[in-house]
């Protein structure tokens, strides 16, 4: 039987293959399929495949998706699967690679598996594989920027990276934002309100494995299982030694 780690790599990754293989896959009946239609179906596709395998293989556990109804079990459950199907939908209709599939267990309202693939860059990440602290493998010339979103970057975020002597760039979904920082790409990935759970559980478990600060904008420690999902905080995923400034700059 695999470990909660083991399972939640093995779906992120299936997931995500799976999702690779339908934006490369022509319409039966040669018709060009619309952007939407595209997003949608992945939606559809990898959510399904998450809910059906998690169902089967930890069935007294409870589900909090994006792409399904929530009924509020979850909130009386001790384990509680956190996914994001496909967390980037605008990137993956563009034939962007900077998208990704999130898996994470929360138990009492902490992270304790997790995983994110990258599925367009053959990339997954989870919180068993972390050997070191992502800081000690970051490129000192890469590392000295900041990610934020594409459509929603933080009014506060010059402020933020004058303070770090950092440049700012945005990149697609919350997930291979969070994975730059993970791979010492970036030094932090900052988001005001409105994220919710399924956008920040799988990222945040795996970033504190590998040895990064995560707060939200307060400084305080983010907790997920809750029944407004919205993490009206934000968020800052960052090295270390960067936590204490961006702080002082917020």
């Amino acid at each position: 039987m695999l470990t909660d780690v083991q399972l939640a790599k093995s779906l992120a990754t299936l997931a995500g293959e799976t999702l690779v293989a339908l934006r490369n896959q022509q319409p039966t009946d040669n018709r060009i399929r619309s952007a939407k239609t595209l997003g949608d179906e992945g939606d559809s596709l990898a959510n399904d495949f998450l809910i059906e395998s998690l169902r089967r293989e930890r069935p007294h556990d409870a589900i909090l998706s994006e792409e399904s109804v929530d009924d509020f079990a979850r909130l009386g459950a001790a384990r509680v699967w956190i996914i994001d199907p496909l967390d980037g939908t605008r990137e993956y209709r563009e034939g962007r690679d900077d998208w990704a599939v999130h898996v994470a267990l929360v138990e009492r309202g902490v992270v304790t598996a997790a995983s994110v693939s990258l599925p367009a860059q053959s990339l997954v990440f989870a919180s068993d594989d972390a050997m070191h602290p992502a800081s000690a493998t970051a490129n000192a010339e890469r590392a000295h920027r900041i990610v934020v979103s594409r459509s929603r970057p933080p009014e506060f975020t010059q402020r933020v990276a004058s303070a770090i002597g950092a440049r700012i760039d945005t990149v697609g979904s919350a997930g291979a934002k969070a994975m730059c920082v993970v791979r010492g790409e970036a030094a932090a990935y900052l988001h005001d309100g409105g994220m919710n759970e399924w956008d920040a559980a799988a990222p945040v478990g795996v970033a504190l494995a590998y040895g990064l600060a995560v707060c939200d904008l307060q400084g305080q420690t983010i907790t997920f299982n809750h029944r407004d999902v919205v993490l009206r905080d934000g968020l800052i995923l960052c090295r270390p030694e960067f936590k204490a400034a961006i702080l002082n700059a917020l």
